[in-house]
């Protein structure tokens, strides 16, 4: 039987774009653009579990958390929310949500979360009603069966278990470092605490420092109170840090004394507030230089690498590679229209000769558009070869740039250039420029007959 994701969200593109995923991860999706609606169906129908939106415009997102678990207990509840209502997420996670995408999200991301949330309510089993849903990022997600991995897993277990309140994961992107900090956060004492995550790139620097460490209400402010920062919301937690060589250096110091006397003062705040939380720090750039240019201080290299956990690229440990192609396969592969079984030994050989600068997210990527086009149950090397050709045409954002007026833009006009740029690519292959886009064909015909666009 089919199993179905309840939607929950008031932004239509929101739920368009979710329901367009999930769909083709192979599940039904009930949709809810409010909480009237929301009610209806958790009174209503059955599902296998729930993705909610904080901020509706007729109910209280914590609400509907407790009405799923008052109804269906056993269903998993994940949240949706924006940074600006995090302190809301952890109130409900605290109540028996999982875990919060925080918007704007990444697809893949969230996929991997409502699938590994189900198998873990699966495995836990309809008779445990009413009890809180198994964790679903323990080290039994993190596969692998070469000398690499094993020791990797120990190291986990070491860390999650200790009581090191930092540690630095290491690795080239793509490699697994946001999961390995997920596995380290479930694996700990900790599970029962919010895991929160922090990008520390592209995000201007009042903002990061406000999001960080929290604001305090002042006089001169229109605030109704206090604003925490995810530290603060991550207390008896943990927090990841992506991206930490990106820190501004002044961010840095104030990080450096929060971890050295385990407290910090919010924005504009004068009240040093206690804190309890493990950080972890990851990066896929080597921090040393950066010490040495005045980039990144020394004081806090030292103290986030107290614990250093180095996470292989795929190249290093390339006797997983049949492993983890099959683990793709059985995520993307299976859908109620067709089953695709697994590999020939010519598309496992062409995988094993290719040295996946993209590491395990690449490897990911080219099976799921493998799974995209085969036809048949076995996997071929043509396949594979198929599957890499797509991703090698993503379009890249200098590909996709319109030149903006000075006077404005409209968006239909960009709309439109972006279509037709991607037909172009395909070679007005409507299939193709479809996958590069992200929709379906049928939406790319669409678009086509809307904005009048033709082969030149």
């Amino acid at each position: 039987m089919t199993q179905r994701i309840l939607v929950v969200d008031d932004e239509r593109l929101i739920r368009w774009s979710l329901r367009e995923r999930l769909t083709a991860e192979g599940y039904d999706v009930l949709e809810a653009a409010d909480g009237a609606g929301a009610k209806r169906i958790i009174d209503e129908e059955e599902f296998d579990a729930a993705l909610l939106d904080l901020r509706l415009p007729d109910a209280d997102g914590a609400d509907l958390v407790e009405r799923v678990h008052d109804v269906m207990p056993h269903v998993p509840v994940i949240v949706i929310t924006a940074y600006s209502s995090i302190d809301s997420a952890v109130r409900v996670m605290k109540a028996g949500a999982i875990d919060y995408i925080a918007k704007p999200f990444d697809m893949d991301d969230l996929a991997s979360v409502v699938r590994r949330a189900i198998e873990a309510a699966e495995q836990q089993g309809r008779a445990g009603r009413g009890e809180r849903p198994l964790q679903p990022f323990g080290l039994e997600e993190v596969i692998g069966e070469t000398e690499a991995m094993v020791d990797l897993r120990s190291q986990v277990r070491q860390v999650a278990m200790s009581e090191a309140d930092t540690a630095l994961l290491q690795g080239e992107s793509g490699a697994g470092k946001r999961f390995i900090a997920h596995a380290i956060h479930f694996e700990s004492g900790r599970t029962d605490r919010p895991f929160l995550q922090l990008q520390c790139t592209g995000m201007p620097e009042s903002l990061l420092e406000s999001t960080l460490f929290g604001i305090e209400n002042t006089p001169a402010m229109s605030m109704a109170g206090p604003k925490e920062g995810l530290l603060e919301l991550a207390s008896g937690g943990t927090i990841l840090l992506n991206d930490v060589a990106d820190l501004p250096l002044s961010i840095q110091e104030k990080l450096l004394a929060v971890l050295e006397t385990g407290a910090f003062m919010r924005m504009s705040g004068t009240e040093a507030i206690p804190l309890d939380v493990r950080v972890l720090a990851a990066t896929c750039r080597r921090l040393e230089p950066l010490v040495e240019e005045g980039l990144f201080r020394r004081e806090l290299f030292y103290r986030l690498t107290v614990v250093r956990i180095e996470i292989p690229p795929l190249r290093q440990r390339a006797g997983d590679i049949p492993l983890l192609a099959r683990h793709f396969l059985q995520r993307y592969g299976r859908t109620p229209a067709r089953k695709l079984t697994g590999f020939s030994s010519d598309a496992l050989g062409r995988l094993d000769q290719y040295d996946w600068p993209g590491n395990v997210r690449e490897l990911r990527d080219v099976i799921r558009n493998v799974a995209l086009v085969a036809q048949q149950p076995v996997i071929t090397a043509e396949h594979i070869e198929l599957g890499r050709a797509v991703l090698r045409d993503l379009p890249r954002a200098a590909e996709y740039t319109v030149q903006l007026p000075t006077s404005g833009c409209d968006l239909a006009d960009i709309e439109k250039a972006l279509v037709r740029q991607a037909l172009i690519r395909a070679d007005w292959n409507q299939s193709r420029a479809a996958r590069l886009l992200g929709v379906s064909r049928d939406q790319v015909r669409y678009k086509m007959a809307k904005f009048g666009i033709k082969q030149a």
